[in-house]
């Protein structure tokens, strides 16, 4: 059974909750502004013939999702209810800016200013996000992807792509494009016995505009040393370059990782004078949570593991978590015998 949070610890888990939940209904981003030198022609979207694949299809939609300037209006389905969204989408000199807030509950926001990270992401063990086609290269032998014939989604033609996972570590999606435009329309998330457990929909597509120009391409960013590795991810699970977020307490190490579709935040922080979390799965809307608190370096933590996947697999995660100065020591013992 999900354990609950503990009482002192719920402005963190709401906080991370409302993130994960307005950027999953959202289609995958780059990460935060940063200098760059050349940039992707959006004009050359209207210039190109029909996908004839699925995979063409995805690779598409996610350059649409970079390249067109639209208002939404939205309803996302879940464990908590429905809740109605509205959503912008713009390109300002070159720079993407989004801004999603939902329109009833308690009220949640999520803005991204940013750049299309540089090829080579998803190939490289530690680089950052990356553009389309590499991200649909990275998918190849972690889903198959098919499609699945047209529907009318708000008011308009949309081809259904269906994305089902080669392996039990992660879930399976279904996708409604935008025929015009490959503007994501619907998703849904399905867990591993292929049963439905969220529904993001776009109900009103605003007028819809090909940015007539370019986009930046970001520099590679570094990703920060840390005092502790994870031994095991789902295959195909990579770093991913986040924007710096403020108000995070000191003393906490964060990371994320992501297969092209599906994400994994792990944290890591000292439990001397902390809140704690109860150890054990916790859900947090659509996402789970995998709580352990363990001795890494001579010292006692709070390890936790969330995103949209299988608990058992979070679970494993945080299992696997060792520090560098622990590991690094091991190898040198075992190579001295």
């Amino acid at each position: 059974m999900a354990g609950r949070w503990q009482r002192s610890s719920r402005p963190l888990a709401w906080r991370l909750a409302g993130v994960a939940l307005v950027a999953a209904a959202l289609t995958p981003s780059v990460q935060a502004a940063m200098p760059a030198s050349s940039g992707v022609d959006c004009t050359q979207l209207a210039e190109e013939d029909e996908p004839d694949s699925a995979s063409a299809w995805y690779e598409r939609s996610l350059w649409a999702s970079h390249c067109y300037a639209f208002q939404a209006r939205a309803v996302r389905i879940g464990s908590d209810g429905v809740r109605a969204l509205a959503m912008s989408h713009g390109i300002e000199d070159g720079v993407e800016r989004e801004r999603a807030r939902y329109l009833d509950g308690p009220a949640v926001a999520f803005e991204r200013e940013g750049r299309i990270a540089r090829p080579g992401g998803m190939t490289s063990s530690a680089s950052s996000a990356a553009p389309p086609e590499a991200i649909v290269e990275h998918l190849d032998g972690l889903y198959r992807l098919q499609l699945s014939g047209s529907d009318r989604i708000a008011g308009r033609h949309a081809m259904r792509l269906d994305i089902e996972p080669l392996d039990d570590q992660r879930y399976g999606h279904r996708l409604w494009l935008d025929a015009n435009t490959a503007l994501p329309l619907k998703k849904m998330l399905l867990d591993e016995q292929g049963r439905v457990i969220e529904t993001f929909q776009i109900t009103d597509l605003r007028a819809p505009r090909l940015h007539q120009g370019a986009i930046d391409l970001a520099s590679p960013p570094s990703l920060p040393a840390l005092s502790w590795r994870p031994d095991w991810l789902p295959r195909g699970f990579v770093p991913q370059a986040i924007a710096t977020q403020g108000g995070r307490r000191p003393g906490i190490e964060h990371r994320v990782y992501g297969d092209g579709l599906s994400t994994l935040s792990l944290f890591v922080e000292p439990l001397e004078g902390r809140s704690l979390l109860i150890p054990g799965i916790h859900r947090l809307g659509v996402s789970r949570a995998a709580v352990m608190h363990r001795e890494l370096g001579g010292r006692p933590c709070q390890v936790v593991a969330m995103g949209e996947l299988p608990s058992r697999v979070l679970q494993r995660v945080v299992e696997s978590v060792t520090w560098q100065a622990d590991a690094q020591a091991g190898a040198s013992d075992a190579d001295e015998r």
